[in-house]
C-alpha cells in the first residue's frame, strides 16, 4: 500500500478513513449533510492510498481545510454537537454503543485509553480468577470434594485444553471480523465459568469437621474406616473441570485479540506500552487472587456456622467460593462495555497507514500474499496462513522461546506459594499472600518496564529479540541462586529420631517410648511446635494428653507433651499448632534472587510479544498470536506445572497415606527441592536462550528502502505529524 505524500499544510495528511460528522437539518424530512459535502474549494488535492486522486468529494480530505462542522447561521442550522455519526471509509459505523443506542456520552469512552481501561479490567478479572483464585483454593477443594492430586490437576489443566481447542478458530476468524464483540461474548462466557465453579458448595450438604479437641491427642487419635470416608463428592469435579473449561473458552479472544485491537488503535510506537500497561493487570491480577483469595480461606466454607478448630487446621476448609462468585458477577459487568465498541476506533485508520512493516522476508516472496485485502476471509485461506507462519523462523523461535518462558512461569505460579512454604516453614495461606507480595512489584513492574524500554529506545524488530536475549541470560545467572537452601526445621520422626540422632537408613519412624501408649495413627497430618522446638507430626506423636481453653497467638496449645519434656519436669511439655517458625538467614538472599528471576522473566514477555506482532504481516498478526499461544500452552502451559510437580515429588519426605494410597507429599527435603527446581531451570532458560539467540541470527528485515528514515514522523511521542518534518515519502510499505 502506498502511503500518501504530505499536503503543503502543518498537519495536513488526509487519511482513508471520513468521519461522517451528519448535522441534522431542521427542516422536515431534511437529510444531513456530511462534513466532506460542504466544500470543495479548500479540499486538500492530495493522493490517497489506492492511487486515486480526492479533489473536492466527500472525503476526510476536506477536513483539512474545513472546520469539523459550520453550518451556515442564515440556514439555521443547528450546531454539529447534537448529532455525531462516526462512519468509516467502507460506510461502517465507528460510533461506540450497542446496536442503534448510541449516546454522545459514550463516545469520550470511543478512545484507544477507554478501550485500554475496560480490556485491563478484563484481564485483571482473568488472571485473579484463573491463576490466582484457583491455584489458592485447589488445596481446599481437594479436602472438601476428596479429590486426589492428579484429579485437582486436570482441573487445573482443563482451562490450557479449552483454550488449545479453541485459538485456532477463535483467532482466525475473530481476527478478521468485529473484535469487541468476540470479547465481549468471551468474558460473559468466562463469567457463567465462575459461577459454574462456586456451584458444587450450594449443591452439596455442609460440610462436617471434627472438633480438634476429639481428634489429635493421645489416645484420641481415630479416623474413620476407609469404606466409610469414602465418598460420591468426587463426582463433582466434572463441574469444576467445566467451569475450567469455560474459563479458557472466554479468556481466549483476550489476550488474542484484544492485543491485536489495541494494536491496530494506536500509534506503532505507543503499541508496546499500551500492550504493556494490559499484561500489567493481567499479572497483577493472579497477585490479588492470591491475597484476596488467602484471606477467604481464613473464613470458615460454612459461613455462620461456629466451628472450635483454627485455620492452621488441616481438617479446615476455607471459603473458597466467595472470590468466584464476586469475580463471574464482574465478568457479566464488563462484558457489557466491552460489546458496545465500533470495529475500529474512529481515527485508527492514519496509523494503519502511517505503519511500516517489520515482517520477516520470505526468499521466495510469499509474505507478499498476506498482503491481499481479500486474504484471510475465508475458511479456504487457512491452511495457506498457516504455511506462511511456517515458512517464518523467526516466528517459530519465539514461539519455542515463549514456551520455555512459558514453563517457567506456569511452574513457578503453581508451586511458588509451596517453595516457600517448605523453605521458610509458613502456613499454605501465609505462603500464599508472600508470594503475592513477591509478585506484584516483580511481576507487574517488569512487565510494564519491558514494554517502557520498547517505547523508550525505539526498538525495531532485531533491537527487540536483543533485548529479551538479554533478560534471558539475566535470570538464567541469578537461577543459580538455587544453589542455596533454607535447612528443614527439625521433625521428630522424619528428618531426625526423637532424640535427636539421625534417621537409620533414612526410614520414617514415627512411633518412640514417649507416644508408644497413646496408638497414634498417621491419618490426620496435624503438625505441633514443642516447646523443645521441634515438630511433631501430630499432638498424638507429641504425647500431648489434653488440649488448653487458652490460645496462644491465635493457636491451640498443647499441654502435657511427654515427647516435648526433654530437660523439663516430666509432663510439663507444650506445644503449639501449627509449624515451628523458621529463622533461616539465607531468606533474604533467597528472596532478592527469586524477585530478580521474576522480574528478569516477565520483563521479556511485552517485548517477546512485540516482536512477534511485528515479525509477521499485518493481517496475520491475530492469527499469529492464536498460533503462538497454542504452541506456548501446548509445550509450556499444560506439562510446565507437571514437570516442575514431578521433579519437586522426587524431594518429599513424607507422604499422606489414604487407605494405602499414596497422596500429597506432607514433608519436602529443602536441599533436593532448591536442587531440582535449580535443574528444571537451568534446563529451561538455555534453551531460552538458545532460541533468542537463533531468532535473533535468522531474522530477515525488509530492505531499507521500505523501511524509510522518517518512521519518526508517525512514531513520535507528542504529535501524529510534526510540522518541522516537511515531507513523508511517497512510496512506504506498510
Amino acid at each position: 500500500m502506498a502511503m500518501p505524500q504530505n499536503s503543503t499544510r502543518e498537519n495536513g495528511f488526509c487519511f482513508t478513513q471520513p468521519l461522517d460528522f451528519s448535522c441534522p437539518s431542521p427542516h422536515p424530512g431534511g437529510a444531513g449533510r456530511t462534513l466532506g459535502a460542504l466544500s470543495g474549494r479548500d479540499g486538500c488535492s492530495t493522493p490517497l492510498s489506492n492511487g486515486t486522486t480526492s479533489s473536492g468529494a466527500p472525503s476526510p480530505s476536506d477536513s483539512c481545510a474545513q472546520p469539523l462542522c459550520s453550518p451556515s447561521p442564515a440556514q439555521g442550522e443547528t450546531p454539529f454537537e447534537e448529532g455525531i455519526k462516526y462512519v468509516s471509509a467502507e460506510g461502517e459505523e465507528l460510533a461506540c454503543g450497542w446496536g442503534g443506542f448510541t449516546p454522545g456520552c459514550l463516545q469520550l469512552c470511543n478512545t484507544s485509553k477507554g478501550v485500554l481501561f475496560f480490556l485491563c479490567v478484563a484481564s485483571f478479572l482473568q488472571g485473579m480468577t484463573v491463576n490466582g483464585f484457583i491455584n489458592t483454593v485447589i488445596t481446599s477443594i481437594e479436602r472438601r470434594f476428596d479429590l486426589r492430586s492428579y484429579q485437582s490437576g486436570l482441573i487445573a489443566s482443563s482451562y490450557d485444553i479449552a483454550a488449545c481447542v479453541c485459538l485456532t478458530f477463535v483467532s482466525y476468524f475473530g481476527g478478521n471480523g468485529h473484535k469487541p464483540r468476540w470479547l465481549g461474548w468471551g468474558m460473559l462466557v468466562m463469567g457463567l465459568g465462575s459461577l459454574l465453579f462456586a456451584l458444587p458448595h450450594f449443591t452439596t450438604g455442609p460440610y462436617e469437621a471434627r472438633s480438634a479437641a476429639e481428634v489429635g491427642v493421645c489416645g484420641g487419635n481415630q479416623s474413620l474406616p476407609c469404606s466409610q470416608a469414602a465418598s460420591s463428592l468426587s463426582g463433582y469435579r466434572f463441574v469444576f473441570m467445566l467451569g475450567q473449561f469455560l474459563h479458557g473458552m472466554g479468556a481466549t479472544p483476550l489476550y488474542t485479540l484484544g492485543v491485536t485491537y489495541l494494536d491496530e488503535n494506536v500509534k506503532t510506537n505507543y503499541s508496546p506500552v499500551y500492550i504493556a500497561v494490559f499484561y500489567t493487570a493481567a499479572i497483577l491480577g493472579p497477585a490479588a487472587g492470591y491475597l484476596v483469595g488467602g484471606m477467604f480461606l481464613n473464613i470458615y466454607t460454612e459461613i455462620g456456622r461456629e466451628i472450635d478448630i483454627a485455620p492452621e487446621n488441616t481438617l479446615w476448609v476455607g471459603a473458597w467460593w466467595i472470590g468466584f462468585l464476586g469475580a463471574g458477577a464482574a465478568s457479566l459487568l464488563i462484558s457489557i462495555p466491552i460489546l458496545g465498541y465500533p470495529q475500529r476506533l474512529p481515527g485508527s485508520q492514519r496509523y494503519i497507514v502511517m505503519r511500516v512493516s517489520e515482517a520477516h522476508q520470505l526468499k521466495d516472496g510469499s509474505h507478499k500474499k498476506a498482503s491481499d485485502p481479500d486474504f484471510g476471509k475465508t475458511v479456504k485461506d487457512l491452511p495457506r496462513s498457516v504455511l506462511l507462519l511456517l515458512k517464518n523462523p523467526t516466528f517459530i523461535f519465539l514461539c519455542l522461546a515463549g514456551a520455555t518462558e512459558a514453563t517457567l512461569i506456569a511452574g513457578m505460579s503453581t508451586f511458588g506459594p509451596k517453595f516457600l512454604e517448605s523453605q521458610f516453614s509458613l502456613s499454605a495461606s501465609e505462603a500464599a499472600t508472600f508470594f503475592g507480595y513477591l509478585v506484584v512489584p516483580a511481576g507487574g513492574g517488569g512487565t510494564f518496564l519491558g514494554g517502557f524500554l520498547v517505547n523508550k529506545f525505539k526498538l525495531r524488530c532485531s533491537g527487540i529479540i536483543k533485548l529479551c536475549l538479554f533478560c534471558t541470560v539475566s535470570s538464567l545467572l541469578a537461577i543459580f541462586i538455587f544453589f542455596t537452601h533454607c535447612p528443614n526445621m527439625p521433625m521428630a520422626g522424619v528428618t531426625q529420631m526423637y532424640d535427636g540422632s539421625a534417621l537409620p537408613g533414612g526410614h520414617l519412624n514415627l512411633t518412640a517410648a514417649c507416644n508408644a501408649q497413646c496408638g497414634c495413627l498417621q491419618d490426620i497430618y496435624s503438625p505441633v511446635c514443642g516447646t523443645d522446638d521441634i515438630m511433631y507430626y501430630s499432638p498424638c506423636h507429641a504425647g500431648c494428653k489434653r488440649v488448653s481453653e487458652t490460645l496462644r497467638n491465635g493457636k491451640k496449645v498443647y499441654q502435657e507433651c511427654s515427647c516435648a519434656d526433654k530437660a523439663l519436669l516430666p509432663g510439663s511439655g507444650k506445644a503449639e499448632a501449627g509449624k515451628c517458625t523458621s529463622s533461616c538467614a539465607k531468606k533474604p538472599l533467597l528472596l532478592c534472587f527469586m524477585f530478580v528471576v521474576i522480574l528478569f522473566t516477565f520483563l521479556s514477555s511485552i517485548p517477546a510479544l512485540t516482536a512477534t506482532l511485528r515479525c509477521v504481516s499485518d493481517r496475520q498478526r491475530s492469527f499469529a498470536l492464536g498460533i503462538q499461544w497454542i504452541v506456548v500452552r501446548t509445550l509450556g502451559g499444560i506439562p510446565g506445572p507437571i514437570a516442575f510437580g514431578s521433579m519437586i515429588d522426587k524431594s518429599c519426605l513424607l507422604w499422606q497415606d489414604q487407605c494405602g494410597e499414596q497422596g500429597s507429599c506432607y514433608v519436602y527435603q529443602n536441599s533436593a527441592m532448591s536442587r531440582y527446581t535449580l535443574i528444571a531451570g537451568l534446563v529451561y532458560k538455555v534453551l531460552g536462550t538458545t532460541f533468542f539467540i537463533v531468532a535473533c541470527l535468522l531474522y530477515k528485515p525488509p530492505p531499507p528502502e521500505s523501511a524509510p528514515g522518517s518512521l519518526d514522523a508517525s512514531e513520535n511521542g507528542t504529535s501524529d505529524l510534526q510540522e518541522h518534518k516537511p515531507s513523508l515519502p511517497a512510496e512506504e510499505d506498510i
